[in-house]
């Protein structure tokens, strides 16, 4: 798996960071309004992981690909999010933050955990 492109994270803080700044945003509101950008963007995924199992009647189907691409800009949106509020350590901060989270699960090893369901 690649790693982070932080460069590009970085560069996309920045420009957020250098429009909301023109638009007289104090820092914490920009990073409300940053965070309130990561839960709209989930409820675009949301969205289209309905329209791939076709539970909206009145929106028909959408493929797969759709909520793959929505996700993607979900991840996109909480890592600017996290570069914006810690433009210092950002990808150190993730980086233990998720060694910590993570080491409950993955030191249970893999019978400790039950198969996955598969996607419909």
């Amino acid at each position: 798996m690649p790693d982070i492109p932080w460069d590009t994270i970085a560069r996309l803080a920045r420009r957020f960071d250098a429009h909301d700044t023109a638009l007289g945003l104090a820092p914490e509101e920009q990073w409300s309004l940053q965070v309130l950008k990561i839960a709209e963007e989930t409820g675009e995924a949301s969205q289209a992981v309905i329209g791939a199992r076709g539970t909206n009647p009145r929106k028909g189907t959408s493929p797969w690909d759709d909520a793959h691409a929505e996700v993607a800009d979900v991840a996109i949106t909480a890592l600017v999010a996290l570069a914006r509020m810690r433009p210092d350590d950002a990808a150190e901060y993730l980086d233990r933050h998720l060694t910590a989270k993570s080491a409950k699960f993955l030191h249970a090893g893999p019978t400790a955990l039950p198969d996955p369901a598969e996607p419909a």
